[in-house]
């Protein structure tokens, strides 16, 4: 008798969720910096779920997705309802001038503390780490950030610039704000014949080709193409990773906020983070499980970092490098 209950009970549960679903319709627009293969995928899993939503979809370099949300603030018509993009120092930003909408409901019980905003006005999808790619005929096999200042890394590093890069930028805030030498490990890597330009993927053919042995650069590029025999290793230092979390967050003149609720509550579902691993990231879940050729989570340790002080120092960090490096 009981059991009977519990499947009616989970039974109804399922009804009422679909029938939620159905209920949420209408017109969705998405700006987003992912890859178009990964976002045509997360569109059509949400409209798997949520059918009666027709989502389109604006897909740039968050530079460039800011650059067009900008003048159409300043035209006082923005069309998106919902941002996805690679940084929270930008949804920061948005968060200041009023341009966000919070998700009070959303439900982030099971993500561990300060991964989200903690006003719910935006949310972590996933962790792209930043840490140490090496070619494997390298004589010195990093372990650790102090290890790219040792005379064996003399003219041997590359790293993309914060000055053209938000994800070089959050690294380098980061990184400053939790090494002890702070500002100067960045003047040992110059000292070091540090090159300090290009884009991450720059790096990866640096460092793949042997141009450079060692270089900073995202997780998922070197990880993947050394599963394609490209000769290079990966390291997450010891002392820890600088990440950026794609947030998604909700603009406060959107159309439909109840699609644009759902479509972040999708996200940060267990089906949502399913989706970030099959597309190859490290979910922001913490039960999810990694990708092919990551270590465990337990190995991976993410630096402190705080979006809002990182909005606050942005300046300052580019003048500092800037004085360093140029």
């Amino acid at each position: 008798m009981q059991r009977t209950a519990l499947s009616a009970f989970i039974i109804a549960a399922g009804l009422a969720a679909a029938s939620q679903a159905f209920a949420v319709e209408g017109k969705l627009v998405l700006y987003t910096s992912q890859p178009n293969t990964d976002a045509q995928q997360t569109i059509d899993a949400f409209k798997a779920k949520y059918p009666k939503v027709d989502v389109s979809f604006v897909r740039d370099g968050t530079p460039r997705v800011m650059a067009k949300l900008k003048a159409e603030f300043e035209a006082g018509a923005p069309q998106a309802d919902v941002l996805l993009i690679a940084d929270a120092v930008t949804m920061e930003g948005l968060k200041k001038e009023g341009r966000l909408l919070a998700h009070d409901k959303a439900d982030v019980g099971a993500y561990p503390a300060g991964i989200h905003d903690p006003q719910k006005m935006w949310f972590a999808t996933k962790l792209i780490t930043t840490g140490i790619v090496y070619n494997t005929r390298a004589a010195m096999k990093p372990a650790s950030w102090a290890d790219l200042t040792k005379p064996e890394a003399k003219n041997q590093l590359a790293m993309p610039s914060p000055l053209n890069s938000g994800a070089a930028l959050i690294h380098t805030i980061t990184l400053t704000s939790n090494l002890g030498d702070g500002w100067g490990f960045y003047e040992k890597l110059k000292e070091n014949g540090t090159l300090a330009a290009g884009a991450n993927g720059d790096i990866l053919r640096q460092v793949a080709t042997g141009e450079k042995l060692y270089g900073m650069i995202v997780d998922f590029m070197p990880i993947r193409e050394k599963a394609k025999g490209a000769p290079v290793e990966f390291v997450f230092p010891s002392e820890g990773v600088s990440a950026v979390s794609e947030p998604v967050a909700i603009l406060k003149t959107t159309r439909n906020p109840d699609a644009a609720k759902a479509f972040i509550d999708f996200l940060l579902s267990a089906e949502g983070q399913a989706l970030a691993l099959k597309q190859g990231y490290v979910a922001a879940h913490p039960d999810v499980a990694l990708p092919a050729g990551y270590p465990a989570r337990s190995a991976i340790k993410l630096m402190a970092f705080d979006a809002a002080k990182a909005l606050a120092e942005e300046t300052a960090a580019r003048k500092r490098f800037s004085a360093i490096f140029e």
